[in-house]
């Protein structure tokens, strides 16, 4: 039976040229393709030409994952690469997620995504997460989105768009009022996570203007880019008013951000308190100068106007030892099934939680990796009296998936 999934993930193959990509699209009926994934491999201009053949024969075509696919690339190579890849996803009506993190464009190499961008108004996620774009490369990937939420309106349709990923791209404030303006435009977005991008303060005010036209946010992602500039908390104060603009906001993570100059209690956490967003759960504040006037502000609405927050992290800001409002916090939380994380026991609790966890999955899922392995490597279907489940679990914890 044909599979709709055409995926090299994560076998980390050299894929020059076309006689090198071919044994392995001679596998799969383009007409049943819905999601290709090529990510963790590097990929050349030639063997970039016959995948967008390849693909320009997909009907159904619902996911391209096509990060980290340039690692040791040159530079003159990605762009003709990057066409070949992108042009044949244009016309792709199905098209729903595009994946092109972790590829190191730069501001140099983003044009031959801009067709793409613009044309194609059906897709719904895109995803660019570390590709090193800088403010210009950011404003021409946003430039694009722009472009392509008029096209969308002046034919009289909605955008698709609904969820935006660029983080750790230097976007600076350089792009800031040309992403805002694209974020305004498509007003049906619903995530948007732009962490480590280096955007201060006059950036960060553009895009709560650009954001706060669009009313069915249910994610927001900017963390460790600066909301203030010593005294001056002009960010915190356009975000606070862009609060309400988002009812169905139910993560947040501003950590990182300088929420608080000086350890006063910040306008937005107010705002939050008296109930600006009822259906929030996660809550990020880590490393923002909060003091016990915040952390009491927050124990005090904990049961009221914040009860459907279930996860509040809050490490590393400037609390006393065993201050009672996190206790409250903690306490609060834990009887509705919630967790705080305040300390790096706290942190480290998790993750060994997380680990035993991910174990109970290893073990769950061995025999079905055995069989994947005995089918790979042409064995009998019986499995070898000493093979036992750890040497499966070691096995699959070398798999990615």
């Amino acid at each position: 039976m044909a599979t709709p999934v055409f995926s090299l993930k994560g076998k980390g193959l050299k894929l020059d040229t076309r006689a090198d990509i071919e044994p392995h699209l001679k596998k799969v009926d383009p007409a049943v393709l819905e999601e290709i994934h090529l990510e963790g491999n590097t990929i050349g201009v030639d063997a970039s030409k016959a995948l967008g053949e390849f693909i320009s024969q997909a009907k159904i075509l619902k996911i391209a994952n096509f990060a980290d696919i340039f690692t040791g690339r040159l530079i003159s190579e990605i762009p003709q690469a990057l066409s070949a890849l992108c042009d044949a996803l244009i016309d792709k009506t199905s098209l729903v997620e595009i994946n092109l993190s972790d590829n190191a464009f730069g501001g140099r190499s983003v044009d031959p995504i801009v067709p793409l961008l613009t044309k194609n108004r059906n897709f719904q996620i895109l995803k660019l997460n570390n590709n090193g774009l800088g403010p210009a490369g950011g404003a021409v990937i946003a430039g694009a989105l722009l472009e392509s939420a008029k096209l969308s309106k002046a034919a009289g349709v909605k955008s698709n768009l609904r969820t935006v990923i660029c983080g750790r791209n230097r976007l600076e404030n350089g792009s800031a009022p040309v992403w805002a303006d694209a974020f305004a435009e498509h007003e049906g977005l619903v995530e948007v996570r732009m962490p480590q991008n280096g955007i201060r303060m006059e950036g960060i005010i553009e895009l709560a203007r650009g954001l706060s036209k669009n009313p069915h946010i249910e994610n927001l992602d900017f963390q460790d880019n600066a909301f203030t500039v010593g005294d001056d908390l002009s960010g915190i104060a356009a975000w606070s008013k862009a609060l309400s603009s988002w009812p169905e906001l139910h993560t947040l993570n501003l950590s990182d951000v300088l929420l608080s100059a000086g350890g006063e209690v910040p306008q937005l956490l107010k705002t939050l308190v008296e109930g600006s967003n009822p259906k929030l759960k996660n809550l990020q504040l880590q490393n923002n100068n909060l003091e016990t006037e915040s952390f009491a502000l927050l124990a005090g609405a904990i049961t009221t106007t914040l009860k459907n927050i279930s996860r509040l992290e809050l490490q590393w800001n400037d609390a006393e030892e065993d201050d009672e409002h996190l206790e409250t916090l903690s306490l609060s939380l834990k009887q509705r099934g919630g967790k705080l994380i305040a300390t790096d026991e706290d942190e480290e609790e998790e993750e060994e939680e997380e680990e035993e966890e991910e174990e109970k999955e290893l073990k769950k899922e061995a025999p079905v990796v055995a069989e994947a392995i005995r089918e790979e490597e042409k064995e009998p279907t019986k499995v070898a009296d000493d093979t036992s489940t750890d040497d499966l679990i070691a096995k699959l914890s070398q798999v990615k998936i």
